[in-house]
């Protein structure tokens, strides 16, 4: 992911609100969300180039979802980003333990910030870390935002998201579509506001607004994640290139 969006603990019938959005080269072999063959229990994308997903939950509650840390000087890891995700959702650690798990082994990834969580529990957790931060962060009740830097780094994408989030979510006629909408945003960032990150002014122009459009790189997909404080959990995925298509999944965590 590119973008994360998301209310924790905001709403007052969802205890996780989250939009995201995918951004990667077009020609990156991938496939849309699915319950997948081989762990039933995880909905999610997969990267058909080394089997990993940005983003997904399963039937019992957990979620995960991966941004990289944008900066082309960095030491390039081992380890798939994507495995960080998939390995998440397919075991069974606690938020905590999975993410000491992962600082012990930070140096292993290129620079990636990760979201991990779990709702299926009496008491959940959501929790972030990234190996170009400091430590491990357990999140309040909050609206927060993350792209390719630190938690809440503000980018003009992050602020007017983050902004954009927080007037809808209160509306009564809140709603999947109305999320989707702050997504498909494609202000530029005026040249005052465009970060620092090493890849070029006019690199950091084009990458500068929630969506993304260029010729060979751009926002493939669109993810909405509703966690209800009932245990009805919403995802709705719009992918924008072939197959272009909406996935919508609604289930009651076991």
């Amino acid at each position: 992911m590119c973008l994360i969006l998301f209310a924790y603990k905001v709403n007052p019938n969802y205890k996780f609100i989250l939009a995201a959005n995918r951004d990667e080269f077009y020609e990156r072999p991938t496939a849309s969300a699915h319950f997948w063959e081989d762990a039933p229990e995880i909905l999610a994308g997969r990267d058909l180039a080394l089997g990993g997903t940005w983003l997904g939950v399963t039937k019992s509650g957990r979620f995960s979802a991966v941004t990289n840390y944008r900066n082309p000087n960095q030491p390039q890891g081992k380890l798939s980003r994507g495995a960080l995700v998939s390995d998440f959702l397919g075991g069974d650690d606690s938020v905590l333990d999975y993410l000491k798990k992962v600082e012990n082994n930070a140096e292993d990834y290129t620079g990636f910030n990760l979201l991990v969580g779990d709702f299926g529990k009496e008491n959940d957790e959501l929790a972030y870390f990234s190996n170009r931060g400091k430590g491990i962060k357990f999140f309040e009740p909050g609206i927060y935002g993350l792209s390719n830097h630190l938690i809440d780094t503000p980018w003009q994408k992050v602020v007017l998201g983050k902004e954009n989030l927080e007037k809808i979510i209160s509306k009564q006629d809140f709603s999947i579509d109305l999320v989707f909408k702050i997504l498909k945003d494609k202000t530029i960032a005026p040249v005052e506001d465009l970060p620092e990150t090493g890849v070029g002014i006019e690199k950091e122009r084009i990458l500068s607004p929630c969506f993304i459009e260029t010729p060979i790189y751009g926002t493939r997909s669109s993810a909405v994640l509703l966690v209800g404080k009932n245990g009805l959990i919403n995802f709705s995925e719009q992918s924008y290139h072939p197959p272009i298509e909406r996935i919508t999944e609604s289930f009651q965590i076991d």
